[in-house]
């Protein structure tokens, strides 16, 4: 099983902006030095939940300050992307890192509206967007002259360049529901789960499992999907499970908190909120199902029932909210030198 760092730093105040990216840079060379498999980035605009906002742009940076690890978008938010000049991006970030890229794509967030309405974009769209521009990815790294006419933009493009340094670069999608993992096993391609119970999380990948073999899959096509789909988990190591609830607990709750301020201030000031995100609260909130802290034994035992259910890889986000980035490079050192040797992974 592969192990990877979430970046996804928060920054409270605009006039930590700065220290908190050049923090995340050196979280990004420690997670490499500790040989992570990957480093993960997100992207979410106006509330200081990510400190660096633009994944496209800081992935170039960490590009420069990273030897080996590979760097994945967690997802990029494609119906605030031109397809053409994300197309470009990803090709000139395959050639900066030989290869070692992951291009996660969602349709946009399913939380903050104010995302969309930033970019001046419907979120109704949002689905129809990512499928139109995914399709331009496509039809523009494998084809020397592009011609494309679809609801939301008419292309004419001789031919992109750079090429990109893989013969394509590896695109994954984000499944926050049942249906639409299922609809990713019918057509035999991996995806990424949000945060989910351990309950739900098994259920999901016996059902893909299944999903896949119904569809006609090999046997080493299902081993391959399931080698390079990931889950999320928030998670924290310390010397003993007293002191690691100590830490991570306050900082976890605190982030949920800030995450759902703006939402909310957004919705008093305007009325405007996403119609599913007033629900009850889903199980990336809940610290039960999404927080995973303590000794190394206990994360360790915490997180290999997902080993046993075949997954390929976890994505762990280490920095939780205001948690000061000294603590979260000391879990990351803990995890690396401690857990990760129980757990049989890389």
């Amino acid at each position: 099983m592969k192990f990877s760092n979430f970046l996804f730093p928060e920054s409270r105040n605009p006039a930590d902006d700065g220290r908190t990216i050049q923090e995340t840079i050196e979280e990004a060379r420690l997670s490499d030095s500790l040989g992570f498999d990957t480093i993960w980035l997100a992207e979410h605009h106006f509330d200081g939940i990510c400190a660096y906002v633009d994944p496209v742009s800081f992935a170039a940076a960490l590009a420069r300050a990273i030897k080996r690890a590979r760097i994945g978008f967690a997802v990029a938010q494609m119906s605030l992307h031109h397809p053409v000049r994300f197309a470009e991006q990803m090709a000139l970030l395959d050639n900066l890192l030989h290869g070692r890229l992951i291009i996660g794509l969602g349709r946009g967030t399913a939380y903050n509206i104010y995302d969309y309405r930033g970019y001046d974009i419907d979120p109704d769209e949002a689905q129809e967007r990512l499928e139109e521009s995914e399709a331009i990815l496509h039809a523009t790294w494998t084809g020397e002259r592009v011609e494309h006419k679809g609801r939301f933009w008419t292309l004419h493009i001789p031919m992109l360049r750079p090429r990109p340094f893989s013969a394509y670069p590896p695109i994954l999608r984000a499944a926050s529901g049942e249906d639409s993992m299922l609809g990713f096993a019918r057509q035999g391609r991996p995806f990424m789960m949000n945060v989910q119970s351990l309950e739900t999380t098994a259920k999901r990948i016996h059902a893909y499992r299944n999903a896949l073999a119904e569809s006609g899959y090999s046997e080493q096509h299902i081993a391959g999907c399931l080698e390079d789909t990931w889950v999320w988990r928030n998670v924290f190591v310390a010397e003993t499970d007293a002191e690691a609830e100590r830490i991570a607990v306050p900082a976890f709750d605190a982030m949920q908190q800030h995450r759902k301020a703006m939402r909310e201030r957004v919705f008093a000031e305007t009325g405007a909120r996403l119609a599913h995100a007033a629900v009850a609260a889903p199980a990336h909130t809940q610290r039960e199902h999404s927080l995973i802290c303590g000794s190394p034994a206990t994360v360790a035992e915490k997180l290999m029932p997902l080993k046993h259910l075949g997954v390929g890889g976890v994505i762990l986000q280490f920095r939780l909210g205001p948690m000061p980035h000294q603590d979260a490079a000391n879990s990351l050192r803990l995890f690396a030198d401690a857990v990760r040797p129980m757990i049989g992974g890389r």
